[in-house]
C-alpha cells in the first residue's frame, strides 16, 4: 500500500534537507533541493482552502440512516455562480481546523467529522483497522478525481513504525487519534469469523504536503496535498518491544513522539528497548505480574484493572478466562517507576 512509505531506522533520523543528483549524458548533474518545509506550508494552506471553499459535500444523506461508508461520502466541485445545493454544506464551513508543528514548521490541517464513533479511540502509537481511499486535492483542483490509494476491505497499519514494520504518514498519528472505532457491542461476528461493524468513526481529513508525502511521489507529484476518507474500525494498543509498558505510555515528555524518549542514553528509544533504564533488569521483570482466574460458568465477573495496570494476555477454556497482567509499581516512592530507576534492579518474576 501508498500508505506504508514512512520506514527509517530509528537510528537514522529522515534529514530535513534531502539532495538528489541526477546524472546525465554529459557527466553534468542537476541537483533537486527540498522545498523550506515552512514556505511550502504557505502555498499548501492556500491550495487548501482554496479546495474547502469552492468544493460541497452531502452532509443530508448523513442525517438518517446509521453505518454509512466513506464510499458515501460525495464531494462536489461548486461551479462559478452555483450556489450550494439543498442538503449540501460547502467543506469550509463544515471542517474543524487544527494546527501542529513538525520538522519545526507550523501546520494547519482539516477534518471533517462525520461520525464519531462508539468505542474508544487508538492513540498516535496503536495499531489500527480502517477502510479508506485517498486522493490528491492538486488533482482536484485541475478538475482531475484519480484515487491514488485506496482499501475496500478492512486493513491494518501501524500508527509508528518501529524501524522494522511500515508506518504511516504524520497526519493519520494526528488524526485517527481523534475518532473513536466501533465499541466490541457493535460487532457482528458471522459463524465463520467474519466481522460486520457498526457505529465507526467516519470522517476525511484534508492535510498539507508536509504532513504527508511532501517531496515523494507516491501520488504521482511531489508537494501533494491530500485528502482522506475513511472509517476508523477497530485499533490494538501496541507495545512495540513487548516489554509489558504500553507504547503510548513511552512518550515520557509527551510531544507525540517516542523516538526521542531514551531513558538511559543507549540510542534505543524507550518504546524498542527492552531494558529501559539498563539497569541489566528486563523492564518486564520490574513490572508486577498477576494472574487472575475469572469462571464465567459461575456468573463470576472480570476484574477491573488498575489504571497502571495493564493485560498481558488471557486465554478461556471451557468458560474459565485467564488474564495475566502486568502493574507499573514506584517501590520507593521517589517518583520514578521501578522500570526507570536504575538504582532498583527488583526482579519481580524471581520473587
Amino acid at each position: 500500500m501508498k500508505i506504508k512509505i514512512l520506514k527509517f531506522s530509528l537510528l537514522l533520523m529522515v534529514l530535513s534537507t534531502v539532495v538528489i543528483s541526477c546524472k546525465s549524458d554529459d557527466d553534468d548533474t542537476v541537483a533537486f533541493v527540498e522545498e523550506d518545509r515552512t514556505e511550502q506550508q504557505v502555498k499548501d494552506r492556500d491550495s487548501l482552502l482554496l479546495y474547502l471553499s469552492t468544493h460541497y459535500y452531502n452532509s443530508g444523506f448523513f442525517l438518517t440512516g446509521s453505518d454509512h461508508k466513506y464510499t458515501d461520502i460525495v464531494i462536489t466541485a461548486l461551479e462559478e455562480g452555483e450556489t450550494v445545493p439543498e442538503n449540501h454544506t460547502l467543506l469550509m464551513t463544515a471542517v474543524e481546523t487544527r494546527t501542529t508543528t513538525y520538522f519545526e514548521a507550523n501546520y494547519e490541517y482539516y477534518v471533517l467529522n462525520i461520525n464519531q464513533g462508539g468505542g474508544d479511540s487508538p492513540t498516535f502509537v496503536d495499531k489500527i483497522r480502517v477502510r479508506y481511499e485517498g486522493t490528491s486535492v492538486n488533482d482536484a483542483l485541475e478538475g482531475n478525481y484519480e484515487v491514488f490509494d485506496s482499501s475496500v476491505t478492512p486493513v491494518d497499519f501501524n500508527l509508528q513504525t518501529d524501524g522494522f514494520t511500515g508506518g504511516v504518514i504524520k497526519a493519520w498519528q494526528l488524526v485517527m487519534p481523534s475518532f473513536n472505532a466501533s465499541a466490541t457491542s457493535d460487532y457482528i461476528i458471522d459463524v465463520n469469523g467474519n466481522i460486520t461493524f457498526g457505529n465507526f468513526g467516519l470522517g476525511v481529513m484534508f492535510v498539507p504536503s508536509g504532513l504527508g508525502y511532501f517531496s515523494g511521489t507516491n501520488t504521482g507529484a511531489s508537494y501533494d496535498n491530500l485528502i482522506f476518507k475513511f472509517e476508523l474500525l477497530q485499533f490494538e494498543v501496541e507495545d512495540h518491544d513487548n516489554d509489558g509498558v504500553p507504547s503510548y505510555l513511552e512518550d515520557l515528555d509527551g510531544d507525540l513522539d517516542v523516538t526521542n524518549d531514551d531513558t538511559d542514553g543507549d540510542f534505543n528509544p524507550n518504546f524498542v528497548d527492552i531494558d529501559d533504564d539498563g539497569d541489566l533488569v528486563l523492564t518486564i521483570d520490574e513490572l508486577i505480574p498477576t494472574t487472575y482466574t475469572v469462571n464465567t460458568n459461575d456468573n463470576e465477573d472480570e476484574p477491573v484493572l488498575a489504571a497502571n495496570e495493564f493485560e498481558r494476555s488471557r486465554t478461556q477454556i471451557g468458560g474459565v478466562i485467564t488474564i495475566k497482567t502486568v502493574t507499573i509499581v514506584d517501590s520507593d516512592s521517589d517518583g520514578t517507576p521501578d522500570y526507570l530507576d536504575p538504582t532498583f534492579t527488583t526482579n519481580y518474576n524471581e520473587i
